[in-house]
Protein backbone atom coordinates (compact mmCIF):
# COMPACT_ATOMS: atom_id res chain seq x y z
CA UNK A 1 0.00 0.00 0.00
CA UNK A 2 1.16 3.26 -0.80
CA UNK A 3 2.92 6.48 1.59
CA UNK A 4 0.15 8.89 2.23
CA UNK A 5 0.37 12.65 3.47
CA UNK A 6 -3.39 14.10 4.46
CA UNK A 7 -4.64 10.83 3.10
CA UNK A 8 -3.51 11.44 -0.38
CA UNK A 9 -0.56 9.28 -2.05
CA UNK A 10 2.35 10.78 -2.57
CA UNK A 11 5.41 9.80 -4.71
CA UNK A 12 8.59 8.71 -2.95
CA UNK A 13 10.59 9.17 -6.54
CA UNK A 14 10.23 12.54 -6.28
CA UNK A 15 12.39 15.07 -5.40
CA UNK A 16 12.39 16.24 -1.90
CA UNK A 17 11.19 19.59 -2.86
CA UNK A 18 8.77 18.57 -5.26
CA UNK A 19 7.69 16.24 -2.63
CA UNK A 20 7.32 19.93 -0.19
CA UNK A 21 5.69 22.03 -2.73
CA UNK A 22 2.88 19.20 -3.33
CA UNK A 23 2.45 18.75 0.76
CA UNK A 24 3.72 22.42 1.95
CA UNK A 25 2.14 20.48 5.70
CA UNK A 26 5.37 18.79 5.68
CA UNK A 27 7.33 21.85 5.75
CA UNK A 28 5.76 23.75 8.34
CA UNK A 29 5.75 20.92 10.74
CA UNK A 30 9.95 20.28 9.91
CA UNK A 31 9.96 24.18 10.56
CA UNK A 32 8.18 24.02 13.50
CA UNK A 33 10.47 21.09 15.12
CA UNK A 34 13.52 22.90 14.36
CA UNK A 35 12.60 25.89 16.09
CA UNK A 36 12.61 23.97 19.38
CA UNK A 37 15.30 24.52 21.49
CA UNK A 38 16.59 20.55 22.57
CA UNK A 39 15.48 18.99 25.72
CA UNK A 40 17.55 17.51 27.79
CA UNK A 41 16.11 14.27 28.68
CA UNK A 42 17.54 12.50 31.75
CA UNK A 43 17.70 8.44 32.42
CA UNK A 44 14.65 7.75 34.55
CA UNK A 45 12.15 6.30 31.90
CA UNK A 46 14.47 6.39 29.23
CA UNK A 47 15.16 4.10 26.93
CA UNK A 48 18.11 5.17 24.85
CA UNK A 49 18.13 3.79 21.43
CA UNK A 50 22.05 3.67 19.65
CA UNK A 51 22.81 2.97 15.96
CA UNK A 52 21.44 -0.07 14.52
CA UNK A 53 18.82 -0.62 17.18
CA UNK A 54 15.29 -0.11 17.52
CA UNK A 55 12.97 -0.14 20.62
CA UNK A 56 9.03 -0.97 20.47
CA UNK A 57 6.49 -0.49 23.24
CA UNK A 58 3.12 0.70 24.13
CA UNK A 59 1.42 3.41 26.76
CA UNK A 60 1.01 0.61 29.08
CA UNK A 61 4.13 0.25 29.72
CA UNK A 62 5.39 0.64 33.89
CA UNK A 63 8.93 1.22 33.15
CA UNK A 64 9.59 3.31 29.88
CA UNK A 65 7.37 6.90 29.61
CA UNK A 66 10.21 7.97 26.79
CA UNK A 67 12.49 6.54 24.03
CA UNK A 68 14.87 8.77 22.24
CA UNK A 69 18.22 8.75 20.37
CA UNK A 70 20.34 11.61 19.09
CA UNK A 71 24.19 11.82 17.58
CA UNK A 72 22.51 11.45 14.16
CA UNK A 73 24.40 13.29 11.58
CA UNK A 74 23.97 11.88 8.55
CA UNK A 75 22.14 8.89 10.28
CA UNK A 76 18.29 9.07 10.40
CA UNK A 77 15.78 8.86 13.09
CA UNK A 78 12.41 7.00 12.69
CA UNK A 79 9.10 6.93 14.65
CA UNK A 80 6.38 4.60 13.55
CA UNK A 81 3.26 4.95 15.51
CA UNK A 82 -0.19 3.29 15.67
CA UNK A 83 -2.58 5.68 16.67
CA UNK A 84 -5.02 3.10 17.56
CA UNK A 85 -3.50 1.04 20.29
CA UNK A 86 -0.62 3.65 20.73
CA UNK A 87 1.97 0.93 20.20
CA UNK A 88 5.32 3.18 19.14
CA UNK A 89 8.60 2.09 17.85
CA UNK A 90 12.25 4.12 17.14
CA UNK A 91 15.11 3.27 15.44
CA UNK A 92 18.18 5.19 14.39
CA UNK A 93 19.17 3.96 10.74
CA UNK A 94 22.44 3.93 8.55
CA UNK A 95 21.30 2.97 5.25
CA UNK A 96 23.38 -0.44 5.87
CA UNK A 97 19.77 -2.17 4.64
CA UNK A 98 17.12 0.17 4.98
CA UNK A 99 14.49 -1.88 3.42
CA UNK A 100 14.87 -4.80 5.82
CA UNK A 101 14.97 -2.93 8.95
CA UNK A 102 11.47 -1.11 7.61
CA UNK A 103 9.80 -3.70 7.77
CA UNK A 104 11.39 -5.37 11.24
CA UNK A 105 9.90 -2.25 12.60
CA UNK A 106 6.77 -2.34 10.78
CA UNK A 107 6.22 -5.86 12.12
CA UNK A 108 7.32 -5.01 15.87
CA UNK A 109 4.52 -2.32 16.00
CA UNK A 110 2.07 -4.89 14.12
CA UNK A 111 2.51 -7.03 16.90
CA UNK A 112 2.03 -4.72 19.88
CA UNK A 113 -1.33 -3.68 18.12
CA UNK A 114 -3.51 -6.71 17.91
CA UNK A 115 -7.26 -6.87 17.35
CA UNK A 116 -7.14 -2.99 16.96
CA UNK A 117 -9.73 -1.33 14.93
CA UNK A 118 -9.11 1.80 14.58
CA UNK A 119 -5.97 4.17 14.10
CA UNK A 120 -3.50 3.92 11.58
CA UNK A 121 0.00 4.02 10.92
CA UNK A 122 1.88 7.41 11.02
CA UNK A 123 6.00 7.78 10.39
CA UNK A 124 7.62 10.78 11.58
CA UNK A 125 11.25 10.99 10.10
CA UNK A 126 14.03 12.97 11.12
CA UNK A 127 17.44 13.37 10.48
CA UNK A 128 20.43 13.79 7.81
CA UNK A 129 21.64 16.98 6.17
CA UNK A 130 23.18 18.14 3.07
CA UNK A 131 26.40 16.63 3.55
CA UNK A 132 29.38 16.43 1.29
CA UNK A 133 28.59 12.76 0.11
CA UNK A 134 25.11 13.15 -0.47
CA UNK A 135 24.81 10.33 2.01
CA UNK A 136 21.54 11.66 3.91
CA UNK A 137 19.72 12.28 0.73
CA UNK A 138 20.40 8.77 -0.26
CA UNK A 139 19.17 7.40 2.95
CA UNK A 140 16.31 9.40 3.00
CA UNK A 141 14.88 7.53 -0.66
CA UNK A 142 15.77 4.81 1.04
CA UNK A 143 12.86 5.05 3.52
CA UNK A 144 10.74 6.73 1.83
CA UNK A 145 10.80 3.69 -0.87
CA UNK A 146 10.79 1.00 2.17
CA UNK A 147 7.70 2.80 3.66
CA UNK A 148 5.95 2.56 0.22
CA UNK A 149 6.53 -0.77 -0.72
CA UNK A 150 4.49 -1.96 2.57
CA UNK A 151 1.17 -4.17 2.65
CA UNK A 152 0.38 -1.30 5.24
CA UNK A 153 -1.00 2.71 4.32
CA UNK A 154 1.83 4.25 6.32
CA UNK A 155 1.09 7.89 6.53
CA UNK A 156 3.84 10.94 6.93
CA UNK A 157 3.17 12.99 9.35
CA UNK A 158 6.90 14.47 10.10
CA UNK A 159 9.34 14.94 7.74
CA UNK A 160 12.22 16.83 8.89
CA UNK A 161 15.39 15.55 6.90
CA UNK A 162 18.32 16.12 4.67
CA UNK A 163 17.79 19.56 3.09
CA UNK A 164 15.06 20.56 6.12
CA UNK A 165 17.03 19.38 8.52
CA UNK A 166 20.05 21.66 7.31
CA UNK A 167 21.91 24.76 8.58
CA UNK A 168 24.85 26.77 7.54
CA UNK A 169 27.81 27.91 9.43
CA UNK A 170 30.75 29.99 7.73
CA UNK A 171 29.87 27.99 4.89
CA UNK A 172 29.86 24.54 5.82
CA UNK A 173 26.75 22.20 6.78
CA UNK A 174 25.24 21.27 9.68
CA UNK A 175 21.96 19.55 10.92
CA UNK A 176 19.44 21.47 12.90
CA UNK A 177 18.15 18.57 14.96
CA UNK A 178 20.74 15.13 16.14
CA UNK A 179 18.10 13.94 18.82
CA UNK A 180 14.73 13.52 19.16
CA UNK A 181 12.86 11.82 22.05
CA UNK A 182 9.27 10.21 21.78
CA UNK A 183 6.67 10.47 24.30
CA UNK A 184 5.37 6.78 24.99
CA UNK A 185 2.13 7.77 26.43
CA UNK A 186 1.22 11.07 24.00
CA UNK A 187 2.94 9.95 21.08
CA UNK A 188 4.57 13.79 21.23
CA UNK A 189 7.81 13.75 19.07
CA UNK A 190 10.68 16.54 20.27
CA UNK A 191 14.30 18.16 20.15
CA UNK A 192 16.27 16.19 22.29
CA UNK A 193 19.97 15.72 23.83
CA UNK A 194 20.25 12.53 26.36
CA UNK A 195 23.72 12.89 28.39
CA UNK A 196 23.25 9.73 29.68
CA UNK A 197 22.98 7.26 26.54
CA UNK A 198 23.61 3.88 28.33
CA UNK A 199 23.39 0.96 29.95
CA UNK A 200 26.96 -0.30 28.15
CA UNK A 201 27.40 2.39 25.49
CA UNK A 202 30.73 1.40 24.57
CA UNK A 203 29.86 -2.09 24.00
CA UNK A 204 27.24 -1.69 21.90
CA UNK A 205 28.56 0.45 19.49
CA UNK A 206 31.38 -1.86 19.59
CA UNK A 207 29.28 -4.10 18.39
CA UNK A 208 28.01 -1.12 15.44
CA UNK A 209 31.81 -1.06 14.45
CA UNK A 210 32.21 -4.76 13.77
CA UNK A 211 29.26 -4.49 11.64
CA UNK A 212 26.20 -5.64 13.24
CA UNK A 213 23.05 -5.88 11.77
CA UNK A 214 20.26 -3.78 13.15
CA UNK A 215 18.34 -5.52 16.32
CA UNK A 216 15.77 -4.84 18.85
CA UNK A 217 17.03 -4.31 22.38
CA UNK A 218 13.51 -4.60 24.20
CA UNK A 219 11.29 -6.82 25.29
CA UNK A 220 7.77 -4.61 26.08
CA UNK A 221 6.07 -7.70 27.28
CA UNK A 222 8.60 -7.73 30.26
CA UNK A 223 9.64 -4.53 30.35
CA UNK A 224 13.54 -5.73 29.85
CA UNK A 225 15.83 -3.93 28.09
CA UNK A 226 18.46 -6.92 26.15
CA UNK A 227 22.17 -6.44 25.42
CA UNK A 228 23.73 -9.10 23.15
CA UNK A 229 25.01 -11.44 23.59
CA UNK A 230 27.64 -10.33 21.03
CA UNK A 231 29.95 -12.70 18.69
CA UNK A 232 33.01 -10.47 16.73
CA UNK A 233 36.61 -11.96 15.96
CA UNK A 234 39.53 -10.31 16.79
CA UNK A 235 40.11 -6.46 15.62
CA UNK A 236 43.16 -5.87 14.66
CA UNK A 237 43.26 -2.79 13.84
CA UNK A 238 41.69 -1.04 17.14
CA UNK A 239 45.48 -0.58 18.32
CA UNK A 240 46.13 1.43 15.04
CA UNK A 241 43.06 3.27 15.23
CA UNK A 242 44.06 3.58 19.40
CA UNK A 243 47.30 5.68 18.20
CA UNK A 244 46.35 8.33 15.78
CA UNK A 245 45.52 11.95 16.79
CA UNK A 246 41.93 13.17 17.40
CA UNK A 247 42.17 14.55 13.67
CA UNK A 248 43.08 11.78 11.92
CA UNK A 249 39.86 9.41 13.82
CA UNK A 250 37.66 12.11 12.91
CA UNK A 251 38.28 12.23 8.93
CA UNK A 252 38.61 8.69 8.79
CA UNK A 253 36.00 6.93 11.48
CA UNK A 254 33.16 9.85 10.46
CA UNK A 255 30.41 9.96 7.49
CA UNK A 256 30.56 13.75 8.27
CA UNK A 257 33.52 14.75 10.01
CA UNK A 258 32.45 18.64 10.04
CA UNK A 259 29.32 17.93 11.78
CA UNK A 260 30.13 15.74 14.62
CA UNK A 261 29.15 16.26 17.89
CA UNK A 262 32.07 17.44 20.44
CA UNK A 263 32.11 14.20 22.45
CA UNK A 264 32.50 12.34 18.86
CA UNK A 265 36.03 11.75 19.83
CA UNK A 266 35.88 10.47 23.18
CA UNK A 267 32.89 8.15 22.29
CA UNK A 268 35.07 6.52 19.48
CA UNK A 269 37.87 5.78 21.20
CA UNK A 270 36.18 4.32 23.81
CA UNK A 271 34.62 2.30 21.95
CA UNK A 272 37.78 1.20 20.58
CA UNK A 273 39.20 0.06 23.57
CA UNK A 274 36.42 -2.12 24.22
CA UNK A 275 37.60 -4.38 20.91
CA UNK A 276 40.59 -3.64 22.01
CA UNK A 277 40.00 -5.27 25.94
CA UNK A 278 37.52 -7.90 24.56
CA UNK A 279 38.94 -9.62 20.98
CA UNK A 280 36.21 -12.61 22.38
CA UNK A 281 33.22 -11.38 23.97
CA UNK A 282 31.91 -14.57 23.30
CA UNK A 283 34.21 -15.46 25.84
CA UNK A 284 34.94 -12.75 28.10
CA UNK A 285 31.54 -11.17 28.44
CA UNK A 286 28.72 -13.55 27.01
CA UNK A 287 30.11 -17.14 27.88
CA UNK A 288 26.48 -18.21 28.68
CA UNK A 289 25.36 -16.82 25.28
CA UNK A 290 22.82 -15.25 26.77
CA UNK A 291 22.16 -11.64 26.80
CA UNK A 292 22.28 -8.96 29.55
CA UNK A 293 19.04 -8.25 30.78
CA UNK A 294 18.41 -5.08 32.65
CA UNK A 295 14.86 -3.39 34.05
CA UNK A 296 14.35 -0.01 35.66
CA UNK A 297 14.30 -0.12 39.34
CA UNK A 298 12.09 2.19 41.94
CA UNK A 299 14.26 5.26 40.71
CA UNK A 300 13.81 4.91 36.64
CA UNK A 301 17.28 3.30 36.28
CA UNK A 302 18.54 1.24 34.42
CA UNK A 303 19.82 -2.19 36.73
CA UNK A 304 21.31 -5.47 35.43
CA UNK A 305 19.65 -8.57 36.54
CA UNK A 306 21.12 -11.15 35.00
CA UNK A 307 23.33 -12.41 31.77
CA UNK A 308 20.34 -14.59 30.99
CA UNK A 309 16.86 -15.27 30.75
Amino acid sequence: MPLRVNGERIDPSRPARELLRLCPELEERAKLLRSQPARTVGPRGLLYVQQREFAATTPKDGSISVLGSDDATTCHLVVLRHTGSGAICLMHCDGSDTEKEVLLITNAVRALSPNTEYGRLEVHLIGGFNDDRHLSQQLTHQLLRAFDRLQDDIHLVTFCVTELNDRQEKGNHFPYIYGIAANVKTGEIFHAFFPDKGPEEDLRSASILTGAQMVNIYDSRKEQLCIGPYFWMPFPPANFWLDQDDQYLLQNLSTSPRAEPPHFISHIRATLLCLKEHPFPDQTLFSSRKPWIYVKNEDGLWEKISDQI
